[in-house]
């Protein structure tokens, strides 16, 4: 199985020549980022990753960005959900990752909600997966749990750091059985979370160890499925970001890290972790 990973424009204000330099420089294979409402930019960015055959891997959230407007309705979800897939398909993506629904609404509405979801996303001819995520549907992954029983089609990106701080701990208790997620998964977006926060200041940091071997046991875990289900190939985003995600020195309003920084050092640290997965023999990974 081939290890992808993809570079998050997410609060890059570079050009897209740049970020694909620093990206190929530093080991990376493609874009993941927000689907360009704009009718010209996203015809010029279409013409920039077909120029440059860079992979894409789409963003889409239903509602608004990042917090979904409240008062919408799942109706009103699953009409901007088609809308935005059918501005997907000019960009060619590899797939569409999707930020869907919203935390509040109860779980029989939410079944109903990702079954038409699924319907959408079958007649866009796009492949879809639902990114878990705090304020959307898949906040929680006992509810998420629940939901699968119901709609066992649904495919995931897992970003876990987001379940880490629901729970407000490391989902690493012999009770916190998983397995039905993991065998979903369709993508990974890595991002180090801990349980008081989304995004630790630096993955690498000592004090910060154990939340990093949570993660990357989850990540191995759904390599493993992948590999049993039939995947040739996985994808990997390392996701740290912006927005209150990056600590900052207080009085001064100093980032603690540079955001590129974290970004490709998670890179090529899980470049590294999938090698050493891929050349152990199945009796002795843990």
């Amino acid at each position: 199985m081939k290890l992808e990973i993809f570079r998050t424009l997410w609060g890059y204000r570079g050009t897209w020549q740049q970020a694909l330099v620093e990206a190929r420089a530093a080991g990376f294979d493609g874009f993941e980022a927000r689907i360009p409402e704009d009718a010209t930019e996203r015809a010029a960015f279409a013409a920039f990753l077909r120029d440059n055959r860079v992979p894409y891997i789409a963003i889409l959230f239903t509602s608004t960005p990042v917090l979904p407007l409240q008062a919408a309705t799942p109706a009103e979800h699953l009409m901007d959900f088609a809308r935005k897939l059918q501005l997907a398909v000019e960009l060619e993506p590899r797939f569409v990752n999707v930020l869907a629904g919203n935390d509040r609404w109860p779980l029989a509405q939410q079944v109903d909600f990702f079954a038409e979801a699924l319907e959408i996303a079958k007649r866009s001819g796009l492949t879809c997966s639902f990114e878990t995520h705090r304020a959307r549907s898949l906040f929680n992954p006992w509810l998420t749990m629940q939901l699968i029983e119901q709609v066992p089609d649904l495919r995931f990106t897992s970003d876990i750091s987001h379940w880490v701080v629901t729970c407000e701990r490391l989902l690493d208790d012999p009770a916190d059985d998983l397995s039905a997620f993991v065998e979903r998964v369709h993508h990974v977006q890595a991002r180090v979370g801990y349980d008081q926060g989304p995004q630790v200041p630096h993955p690498g940091a000592p004090e910060y160890a154990a939340a990093l071997a949570f993660h990357q046991q989850h990540w191995q875990a759904i390599w493993r499925s992948q590999q049993a289900r039939g995947y040739t190939g996985t994808t990997l985003t390392p996701e740290f970001g912006p927005d209150g995600y990056l600590h900052h020195l207080p009085f001064t309003d100093v980032p603690v890290a540079d955001l590129w920084s974290l970004n490709a050092w998670m890179g090529r640290t899980e470049r590294e972790h999938f090698t050493a997965f891929s050349n152990r023999p199945e009796s002795l990974l843990p």
